[in-house]
């Protein structure tokens, strides 16, 4: 017998069945059991990947958004019903699944370091068990792509920074989400229509060299262009870069108006935006900007720069949208208490602190970071408490909530306010540890 299909991927129907099978087995072990007491599970990393020394927590408040909607409707247990071993008893209580718990997290667009909690979710052991996967899911997409955004908008300075990624992204809900990450890590616009129209972000783009090639001259390519776009930035590398911008000069002399931008994607950018911009300017389109892509990352943006290189904007693809040098954190979703009692893992190299937790991040009268503190949660220290209420009892709490900009705005200011040598491109080593509170340590310790 054929076994019934889940529902259309990519649909709020399907979005509860995005967990791994253990969390189903466990789930009904649980019940079979009586295991039905408060637990807190804590969403951490417990290091930093090579050339990374903080991460930007990203995905929180979508997640916060998304547990108190999450039902399993027909379809879902239909598609379940055929999995052997899953009890009709687990499938009557997913039917009847109402998130009740408690969500604490930190705000969109917060500067994390090793075994500070982005999240901690209480509730009814089975309901946050169940959350596992989906949760690390949303989380840890959204915070890599942040951070890798972060990390090229420290590179590029005040210019300009466009998402060219979508093509390569992992997958299409990757590219969306990505948008709204790469937007809290400082990003400009984005060519990905969906993710923009999603999230509000500007929309940017230019043309393949498919369209110059489609042509049989280049410089009628750029008048066809020109025809329906009353702003366009042409792409002047598909023959030659220097005869290209030359062709844009002819064209603009002509017409007696001038493009927006002229985008090179291959070469030497640097020693080409100098020749090109001492060509516009000649001609008087010193107005005309010069944007540049083809493997751009961090690095080399920082070296365009270096060299002082006469450009006004960067679309960075590949490497931003699969974040390439770092693509993976080490982030994982661990009890910290069940019953009332801590709870806490010795397995060699995956140790975790024991307990719900709270943490507090210090500043001076400028508003520069002087450290930050990992405590339990009933414990008070010095600082601002990063971990707030987003969902209690199982309702949203939505006067908690932060509009993008605002997460963008707070995501610059915390990382204006640490270290510069800290968190520097190069800097290998996470930019600050937090101090434990004297319970937590203590307690730790007996654990």
């Amino acid at each position: 017998m054929d076994r019934p299909a889940p529902p259309p991927l990519h649909t709020p129907a399907a979005l509860p069945l995005a967990v791994d099978l253990y969390e189903l087995t466990m789930l009904q072990a649980y019940l079979h059991s009586g295991l039905g007491g408060e637990a807190t599970f804590s969403l951490f990393f417990r290091k930093l990947p090579p050339g990374r020394s903080y991460a930007i927590a990203c995905g929180q408040q979508e997640v916060a958004e998304l547990l108190p909607t999450l039902r399993f409707e027909s379809s879902a247990l239909e598609a379940l019903a055929g999995v052997p071993g899953l009890s009709p008893a687990l499938l009557e209580w997913l039917a009847d699944f109402r998130f009740s718990g408690t969500l604490r997290s930190v705000r969109e667009g917060t500067p994390v370091f090793p075994q500070e909690p982005i999240l901690e979710i209480s509730g009814p052991l089975p309901e946050v068990q169940l959350l596992e996967t989906l949760v690390m899911n949303q989380v840890h997409t959204q915070t890599v792509l942040a951070t890798k955004a972060a990390r090229l908008r420290q590179a590029a300075g005040p210019v300009p920074l466009v998402d060219f990624s979508m093509r390569r992204a992992h997958g299409i809900e990757a590219s969306v989400r990505g948008v709204r990450a790469f937007h809290v890590g400082g990003l400009d616009a984005t060519s990905n229509v969906l993710g923009g129209l999603t999230y509000g972000m500007p929309l940017s783009g230019t043309m393949a060299h498919s369209f110059i090639q489609a042509h049989d001259s280049e410089l009628g390519a750029f008048e066809d262009f020109w025809a329906t776009s009353p702003a366009p930035t042409f792409l002047i590398d598909t023959y030659d870069s220097l005869q290209g911008v030359d062709r844009v000069i002819e064209l603009s002399r002509r017409l007696g108006r001038q493009p927006a931008a002229v985008r090179i994607d291959s070469g030497d950018l640097g020693a080409q935006a100098r020749e090109v911009r001492r060509r516009l300017d000649a001609a008087g389109l010193d107005s005309v900007r010069i944007v540049v892509s083809g493997n751009l990352d961090e690095q080399a943006i920082a070296g365009l720069r270096a060299q002082e290189a006469p450009i006004d904007g960067f679309g960075v693809g590949t490497a931003l949208g699969v974040s390439r040098d770092a693509p993976a954190l080490d982030l994982v979703y661990k009890m910290v208490d069940y019953d009332g009692r801590p709870r806490a893992k010795r397995s060699p190299g995956k140790v975790q602190l024991p307990g719900a937790k709270q943490w507090w991040r210090r500043y001076d009268g400028d508003g520069r970071v002087l450290g930050d503190v990992l405590g339990l949660a009933a414990d008070r220290a010095e600082g601002e408490p990063q971990l707030r209420a987003r969902i209690v009892a199982g309702e949203l709490l939505r006067d908690t909530l932060h509009t993008l900009d605002e997460a963008r705005e707070h995501r610059a200011r915390e990382l204006a306010g640490l270290p510069a040598a800290r968190i520097a491109l190069e800097a290998d080593e996470p930019a600050l540890e937090a101090a434990l509170t004297p319970a937590l340590r203590a307690l730790a310790e007996r654990h």
